[in-house]
């Protein structure tokens, strides 16, 4: 096994809504979903975002598109018009799910 970060093998789509951060991993491969699918769980999200202090993580699964998308609860510190933080925004978000390893078959 040999570690990976995920960037190398799915792009990601975020935004925000108030308090919540909405992000999409998708694969540029089709044939990588199930490794990412088994490893990127709502508690390795949840874990990656535990600074921020998410109240709930929940995935949605897109098989057929090779995607899922993470719906983050409480992340945004209030949100994009009540945060002090310079970049509270869900859209960079995306760069610290991106930045994260799982684990990829070598063989």
């Amino acid at each position: 096994m040999a570690r990976i970060q995920l960037h190398r093998i799915a792009h990601a789509r975020a935004g925000d809504k108030g308090n919540r951060a909405n992000i999409s991993l998708i694969c540029h491969d089709p044939a990588d979903y199930p490794m990412i699918r088994d490893q990127v769980t709502e508690g390795f999200v949840a874990g990656l975002f535990a600074a921020r202090k998410p109240s709930r993580v929940v995935r949605y699964e897109l098989p057929q598109l090779a995607a899922m998308n993470f719906v983050v609860d409480d992340v945004l510190e209030g949100g994009v018009n009540s945060s002090l933080g310079l970049d509270g925004h869900g859209k960079a978000l995306s760069f610290l799910l991106l930045s994260a390893e799982i684990e990829e078959d070598v063989l």
